[in-house]
């Protein structure tokens, strides 16, 4: 395969991270539903693909736990996602996270999930200073105020990160109409 530009993602080696996508949140985001239907679709197709996927929940005791949607989206067979409770706010500093992207071979990260201008915007930037490529999911990261969303993703861009969508980022690790799994990948986004 010829080489990929720096900003495309690397189908051997692109990893996701689904960020604190929880139930105390539901109410408070106008786009909450399109967000959390967002990760999940690409959390299927990463397990579709068979490419890592970690996620985190920001203590989930006063936030509540991952909704459902998402956490089924995580769930089911061998490759079950632990959900890994955090208080930094940064996804960088939940233990194990870093150590794991590390032990997957991981040099870019997709990063979806809440609240982008706190607990995306962290971790995206400590991934950028830790030398990952940071892609994302623009369609798939919330604030509950829509300033600070457009804020985060500006900030993050001029920070490195390339903004993205959930389709774009499926099909750039797909690279291919003729990979072995288009099809089911394809489907979550009709």
């Amino acid at each position: 395969m010829h080489s990929l530009h720096p900003s495309v993602l690397e189908p051997d080696a692109t990893a996701l991270l689904v960020i604190d996508v929880q139930e105390r949140f539901r109410t408070a985001m106008a786009g909450f539903e399109a967000m959390a239907a967002g990760c999940a679709r690409l959390a299927r197709a990463f397990r579709a693909l068979g490419l890592p996927v970690f996620a985190t929940e920001q203590y989930p005791k006063g936030l509540g736990p991952t909704v459902p949607e998402v956490k089924d989206a995580l769930r089911g067979g061998a490759l079950d996602v632990p959900i890994p409770e955090k208080t930094a706010f940064s996804s960088c500093g939940c233990e194990g996270f870093l150590e794991g992207l590390r032990a997957a071979r991981v040099r870019c990260v997709l990063v979806c999930g809440i609240e982008a201008h706190v607990c995306v915007s962290q971790t995206v930037h400590d991934l950028l200073a830790a030398g990952y490529r940071v892609h994302v999911a623009a369609d798939a990261v919330e604030s509950r105020r829509e300033r600070d969303r457009e804020l985060a993703l500006r900030r993050m861009e001029r920070a490195g990160a390339v903004l993205t969508t959930g389709e774009s980022a499926a099909f750039e690790l797909l690279r291919d109409a003729r990979h072995p799994r288009f099809k089911e990948v394809q489907a979550l986004f009709k």
